[in-house]
């Protein structure tokens, strides 16, 4: 029940967006926040029970003993998660005078930034942190930066812009990309979206664009199972178009197809196999009286 309580504080504290990120999921103290779940399907972070009080306490304590400032950090991205971006913000900016140009200072500065609504300021520092650490967040943050800017100016939500390419107007996506920009494409989008459900419950028409391009992605990979609840969740985060629903129709119509391909090829095999067993019992009952004949004639002749 804690647990339970605690995700729920977690996800209604964080009203906005952000790609939260600590020196990993683990804290310096040893402390695991959250593990994800494996696989195209987005679930979000499944937060364990934090008692912050204590872990605020031992991280304060450990930092006083040791002056690594890891200590100093993960408290405040125990901030965050708490809602206190004021307090989390500070915390870091110190952070960046003391200890200039650190990776996460700059992601984490660029996360409250974006959490309290200042775009623009959530832009410089994800891209400073992008350039301290051009591989960080599996090198996904490519997409932060595009979403940020997104949100500056929402005429420029669409296909193109967050994925430089269109996958087609048919029922199938079509692509022209090799199979890596599409793998890499995919694992961005995910990683994306995974941070943002994690604390977005409600419609977002970023969140839901983003959905929809990963169910085509899905599809592309021939993941028709995966797409369709990638779609579904789509529609969830409000996205509508008659090609989202045309290309829902066309993996329902997939799906059922190769389920009676699957029952039919079924019949067909064990109607095989009924046929070659009784081939082999007729075989070697013609066999058994031929060996009697031959056996009773050999005898008939001694």
């Amino acid at each position: 029940m804690k647990k339970v309580l605690v995700v729920l504080f977690v996800l209604f504290s964080l009203k906005s967006v952000a790609c939260l990120n600590g020196e990993t999921k683990t804290l310096a103290n040893g402390l695991t926040l959250y593990e994800d779940f494996e696989g195209m399907i987005l679930r979000g972070h499944d937060f364990f029970t934090i008692e912050f009080e204590k872990v605020f306490n031992e991280l304060d304590s450990l930092y006083n003993k040791t002056k690594k400032i890891e200590y100093l950090s993960d408290k405040g991205y125990l901030l965050v998660i708490q809602g206190k971006y004021q307090d989390a913000l500070n915390l870091y900016l110190d952070i960046e005078k003391t200890h200039p140009n650190r990776y996460s200072t700059a992601s984490n500065l660029g996360t409250i930034y974006e959490l309290i609504g200042d775009n623009l300021n959530a832009l410089k520092w994800i891209k400073k942190s992008v350039a301290i650490s051009p591989d960080s967040h599996s090198g996904s943050e490519w997409l932060h930066i595009k979403i940020l800017e997104a949100k500056m100016n929402p005429n420029m939500i669409s296909s193109e812009f967050f994925t430089k390419t269109s996958f087609g107007n048919f029922d199938m996506p079509v692509s022209d990309l090799s199979w890596d920009k599409t793998e890499k494409l995919s694992k961005s989008i995910y990683y994306q979206l995974n941070e943002r459900i994690s604390f977005i419950k409600s419609e977002d028409p970023i969140i839901a664009l983003l959905l929809f391009e990963l169910g085509n992605l899905a599809m592309l990979e021939s993941e028709f199972l995966q797409a369709n609840q990638i779609f579904k969740m789509a529609k969830d985060y409000g996205y509508q178009s008659v090609l989202l629903e045309k290309r829902i129709s066309f993996i329902n119509g997939y799906l059922a197809n190769k389920k009676e391909n699957h029952k039919t090829e079924t019949i067909y095999t064990t109607k095989v196999n009924y046929e070659k067993t009784a081939l082999l019992i007729i075989s070697i009952l013609l066999i058994l009286i031929g060996l009697y004949f031959l056996i009773k004639k050999s005898r008939v002749a001694n």
